[in-house]
C-alpha cells in the first residue's frame, strides 16, 4: 500500500514512517495540510495518516480538499480528543480518529482495518466482476467460471469475495480464520487449507489466482 502520513512533527512522521514501512508499505510524508492537498491531486494513495494542527492549511481542511478530488480512505490523527472534534471529522468523511498520544501498533492496526472495509466496499460497488474467464456477481452472490455457474458453498463464497478483496495481499492463515470464519471460531489452519482446496477444484482452471505462500497462507493474485 501507499500511505501519505501527514504532521508537521518531523519525529512523529518517522516513528510512523518506519512502522508502515516495516510491513511491507510504501510511506509518502508531507508536513502540512497544503503539501498534503497537493500531493494527493498528483498521486494515488491508498490511505492518508492526517494530523489536525498544522501550519498553513489544518488537518479538517486538508481532508475536505482532498475528498473533492479523490476518494481516499483518511485516518487523524490529533491531541484534541473531545467529542465535537471527532463528530466532525466523521462528518466531513474521516474512516478514523486517532488520539495522542498513541501507539503506533494500534495505529497500523486501524490502517489495516479501515484499508480492508474500503477494498471491501468498492468491490462491492463493481457489483460483477471478471478476471478471464472467472465472473463474481457481488450482488446476486454467484461465482460462473467460462459461463457456466459454480456450485460454491456460502463460505466458499466467502473465502473467493475475501481474496478478491484484498487482491495481491498477503493473508496469513490466522488473517483468514479471524475475517472470514470469525476470531471466536474453534479451528485450526487445516480449516483453511481445506476449504482453499474445495474452492481452487471449483474454479477449475482459475485456480492458478490463489497461490500459495509457503509458510504463510495465500495470495489472490489477478
Amino acid at each position: 500500500m501507499k500511505i501519505l502520513i501527514v504532521d508537521d512533527e518531523e519525529m512523529i512522521r518517522g516513528v510512523l514512517r518506519e512502522y508502515v514501512e516495516f510491513e511491507g508499505n510504501e510511506a509518502f510524508e508531507a508536513a502540512d495540510g497544503m503539501e498534503a492537498v497537493r500531493l494527493c491531486r498528483e498521486n494515488d494513495y491508498d490511505l492518508v495518516l492526517m494530523d489536525v494542527m498544522m501550519p498553513r492549511l489544518d488537518g479538517f481542511s486538508a481532508v475536505k480538499e482532498i475528498k473533492k478530488a479523490k476518494d481516499i480512505p483518511v485516518i487523524m490523527l490529533s491531541a484534541r480528543g473531545e467529542e465535537y472534534d471527532k463528530l466532525f471529522a466523521f462528518e466531513i468523511g474521516v474512516d478514523d480518529y486517532v488520539t495522542k498520544p498513541f501507539s503506533p501498533k494500534e495505529v497500523m492496526a486501524r490502517i489495516n482495518a479501515v484499508t480492508s472495509r474500503h477494498r471491501k466496499s468498492e468491490v462491492r460497488e463493481n457489483k460483477t466482476l471478471k478476471f478471464e474467464g472467472l465472473e463474481i456477481d457481488t450482488l446476486g452472490r454467484n461465482v460462473y467460471v467460462n459461463g457456466e455457474k459454480a456450485e460454491l458453498t456460502p463460505k466458499e463464497y466467502e473465502l473467493l469475495f475475501y481474496f478478491v478483496a484484498n487482491n495481491g495481499i498477503a493473508l496469513t492463515r490466522e488473517k483468514l480464520l479471524c475475517d472470514v470464519w470469525g476470531f471466536d471460531f474453534y479451528g485450526d489452519d487445516r480449516t483453511v487449507d481445506t476449504h482453499v482446496k474445495m474452492l481452487r477444484g471449483n474454479l477449475k482452471e482459475y485456480r492458478k489466482f490463489i497461490v500459495t505462500l509457503r509458510g504463510l497462507g495465500y495470495k489472490f493474485e489477478a
